[in-house]
């Protein structure tokens, strides 16, 4: 993968740093996603040409090796805690983990 790939890690610094891999959800700009019920809108993501929304894939948990594909840290750091917290019930209708 050439290009920059926004996710949002979900798993804990301590796991991503002993294992070497991050368990996290894709993020997208693709405007079909407006509509979709697993993802949440999270923002504008800003470009050269246009701003569009970026949504978080609630419905794609990944995981993969960020020291592999030479990962770093999204500009942004972190999602507020609400919109954090709606993207965690997001994936828990999916896999109800508690």
């Amino acid at each position: 993968m050439r290009d920059v790939h926004p996710f949002l890690v979900l798993s804990p610094r301590i796991f991503n740093e002993k294992t070497s891999l991050v368990i996290g959800l894709p993020m997208t700009t693709a405007e079909y996603n407006a509509d979709n019920p697993f993802a949440v809108a999270v923002g504008k993501a800003s470009s050269r040409k246009t701003e569009k929304t970026s949504y978080v894939l609630c419905h794609q948990p990944k995981s993969f090796d960020w020291r592999l594909r030479r990962a770093k840290a999204h500009p942004l750091k972190s999602l507020p805690d609400s919109l954090f917290v709606q993207v965690c019930e997001r994936l828990n209708q999916i896999i109800q983990v508690g």
